[in-house]
């Protein structure tokens, strides 16, 4: 089996100009991209974070988020699927308390894609510890899991699917089970207005069998029992509106230069060499830069938890300071991507609204990522901890 593409292959370029190929057209019709995670699938991408000796591409966060972004700038909907897939490396592939941790790399470091069901509508509260979904176990042995779960996100497109539930005695519980086992139903609804293709739908489990090595019930310390388990996720989202913000810009400089018709009173006759234009152009091209600058920041506060971690040291002080920085990039990375958005009509005119360039999805997508625990909730808790010394939630979406 060839080696698994890492944060450096030369290949890495060629997959994402086959991603981006045709990812506006998709958009626009509405179709799925299953053939691009196939690509992915073979590639092996979503081994980046796999340690090495797993076979894996052994890629630091810096490098992981390099890459986030510029898949995101090929194709948002493709990068947004593949985030509880990399989420679930962090949480579980690379956590040594994992009695199935060398198992479940195995299956990454094969190419599997793995998908989450976990968010439920019946929760008075976002990120809620107590699921209505349940596992019970049966008197064969394993057990029996039942519930529904909405945004789904990735799972239509995945080999594996990552459940949380409540096990007996009320404990929070994982379990990782194949997408096509029996009584497991994947519903493409979402009806968002961007990240239109990301299969962000309902899942439903009915009396699907369970083994007792598929489960890993919460433990503290380790993987959903951990403070900040989630820092990883949320840096994720933030990463594919900065990668939106270089999409806009590349299709920004491409319609200025195609621009064939201007206003008589412009400063210049020709598009390109219009100072309004260039200056719009370059205002999209600093927002791009300062997106991913505090992404990869964020990052590096990620890498510092994460090595003391892995190394037997984990301090709750490195995993603080990784959720604050994640929070705080996400609070400028989209309110940038979201302005980058409406300033692309700014350099394309009237012609540019036309339904059929589909530039409005940039907008959408990074309005639908940014809505995704709101910066405003993000911002009052920094601005606590800043005041008062409170700290940040641990929990949920943090």
């Amino acid at each position: 089996m060839n080696k698994p593409v890492s944060a450096n292959s030369p290949a890495l370029q060629t997959l994402f100009d086959a991603i981006a190929e045709g990812a506006a057209q998709r958009d626009h019709d509405r179709v799925l991209p299953f053939e691009q995670i196939d690509l992915i699938r073979r590639a092996r991408l979503g081994a980046l974070r796999v340690p090495l000796e797993a076979g894996g591409g052994g890629a630091t966060h810096r490098e992981a988020f390099e890459v986030v972004i510029r898949l995101a700038e090929a194709d948002a909907n493709v990068a947004h699927i593949l985030r509880n897939h990399f989420s679930f490396v962090e949480i579980y592939a690379r956590e040594p308390g994992i009695p199935q941790v060398h198992a479940w790399r195995k299956l990454l470091a094969e190419g599997n894609i793995i998908g989450l069901a976990s968010a439920e509508l019946e929760s008075a509260q976002v990120g809620a510890v107590k699921l209505a979904t349940t596992i019970a176990p049966t008197s064969g042995g394993g057990y029996r899991l039942n519930g529904i779960k909405y945004y789904s996100t990735g799972t239509i497109f995945s080999d594996y699917v990552l459940v949380r539930a409540t096990g007996p005695e009320d404990r929070g519980v994982s379990l990782l089970i194949p997408v096509k086992r029996e009584g497991i139903e994947i519903i493409d609804d979402w009806d968002g207005m961007g990240q239109r293709l990301t299969g962000t739908g309902t899942t439903r489990f009915t009396d699907v069998a369970v083994a007792e090595d598929e489960v890993v019930f919460d433990t503290p310390g380790i993987a959903y029992g951990r403070p900040y388990y989630n820092t990883q996720a949320q840096l994720y989202l933030t990463a594919v509106n900065a990668g939106i913000v270089r999409a806009i810009l590349r299709d920004a400089i491409a319609l200025v230069k195609r621009r064939g018709r201007t206003f008589y009173y412009a400063p210049a006759p020709r598009a390109v060499d219009d100072p309004i234009l260039q200056q719009v152009v370059g205002q999209i091209a600093s927002n791009a830069f300062a997106a991913e600058t505090v992404v990869l920041a964020a990052a590096d506060a990620l890498e510092r938890a994460s090595r003391a971690r892995e190394a037997g040291s984990p301090s709750e002080a490195l995993d603080a300071e990784a959720a604050l920085r994640a929070a705080q990039a996400k609070i400028i990375a989209d309110e940038l991507a979201i302005k980058s958005g409406a300033l692309l009509f700014d350099v394309g005119g009237a012609s540019a609204t036309k339904r059929e360039t589909n530039l409005d999805r940039h907008w959408r997508n990074a309005r639908t990522l940014a809505s995704h625990n709101p910066a405003s909730y993000k911002a009052r808790a920094i601005g606590n901890l800043e005041i008062n010394g409170a700290p940040l939630p641990t929990l949920g979406f943090f």
